[in-house]
């Protein structure tokens, strides 16, 4: 009706955000906040998504299920679900021994949960793995101090289907079929399942059916709301004692102040080309409730850990960040290798 101020582009064409005018089938994609070209691809978990025509063609691979459990109780089911749980017992971490799997069962992973110091932080201090061929590897941070894994064998003359390798300062077993557990020996434990274990499995981790809201499946199969009582269920013995959640950071204003401003690398501009793609926030309030854990003020243990759980989500969402530092959890690199 009238002229109004401003950038137009003729019949046909539309604004390319930077001042020119293209046509609609070379408009960008979007993903994680940035603009990709037609043509461009990226990765996405184990697929390779290509931009055309403002949309994303995505390969449909099946990936690999990943489980992660860190520092003072935090979990992350193969089905990508956030939880926290505390308990003094012993649990069922994965296994396929489930009422879903008409398969023979292959594999168990048990993990100890120990009270460790004098606070009530929650240390993962003994993992023990069962197989299908009898037998039974029990990993202590005592045995690995003399070099060794305790290997219980009801059957001596059966073949192994695993092997164990010492990868940094991880330790890492793998079996043939397709499990693969890693234990960096202090408070993180990674288990990885090939996608042939697809809704086959069971435990803390989830069943790794690519649905998150049933993650909370209990030992006698019914979706719990309690977390508590979902981890609860879980236990190999029913004589241990249940951990209720508590602020570790309540009565402690000085822990909690000192442990944001450590922890505020992980919200960072160090971790910024992660932010659009893994939500930093779940990571950085557990780092402060870890650090609030710790036994001392000088103890950096906790806080390295969610750090470094941050930065491994990162890895898996393809962005690589090079945070440590000789003063920031520094790895010795030279000697592992």
């Amino acid at each position: 009706t009238e002229c109004v101020s401003g950038c137009m582009c003729p019949d046909g064409l539309v604004l390319d955000g930077s001042g020119g005018c293209i046509p609609k089938d070379q408009c960008p994609c979007v993903h994680g906040g940035h603009f990709y070209k037609p043509g461009e691809t990226i990765k996405v978990d184990c697929n390779t998504c290509t931009c055309n025509k403002r949309q994303w063609n995505c390969t449909d691979n099946p990936c690999k299920g990943t489980c992660t459990v860190y520092g003072n109780g935090h979990y992350m089911s193969f089905d990508g679900e956030k939880f926290d749980f505390l308990g003094d017992c012993d649990y069922i971490l994965a296994q396929d021994f489930c009422p879903n799997n008409m398969d023979a069962g292959t594999f168990r992973i048990v993990i100890q949960n120990n009270a460790c110091g004098k606070s009530l932080s929650i240390c993962s201090l003994k993992i023990t793995l069962i197989f299908e061929v009898c037998l039974e590897l029990v990993i202590t941070k005592e045995l690995l101090l003399e070099g060794r894994i305790q290997e219980i064998a009801t059957d001596p003359g059966a073949k192994k289907n695993y092997k164990v390798d010492l990868r940094g300062g991880y330790i890492v077993i793998e079996t043939n079929q397709g499990m693969n557990f890693m234990w960096d020996q202090k408070t993180t434990v990674v288990v990885h399942v090939a996608p042939s274990f697809q809704g086959k499995v069971c435990g803390l981790c989830g069943d790794f059916d690519g649905r998150s809201r049933n993650d909370f499946t209990t030992r006698g199969q019914s979706v719990e709301m309690s977390i508590q009582e979902f981890g609860n269920s879980w236990k190999i013995t029913s004589t241990c004692s249940n951990i209720n959640m508590t602020d570790l950071c309540a009565d402690q204003p000085f822990k909690s102040v000192l442990g944001q401003k450590h922890c505020s690398i992980i919200k960072s501009n160090i971790f910024e080309a992660c932010h659009s793609k893994v939500n930093p926030i779940p990571y950085y309030e557990s780092c402060i409730s870890d650090f609030c854990g710790c036994d001392s003020v000088g103890d950096c243990e906790c806080f390295c850990t969610s750090v470094a759980a941050y930065s491994r989500s990162c890895s898996r969402a393809g962005v690589c960040i090079d945070w440590r530092t000789p003063a920031i959890c520094p790895v010795f690199c030279d000697y592992y290798n």
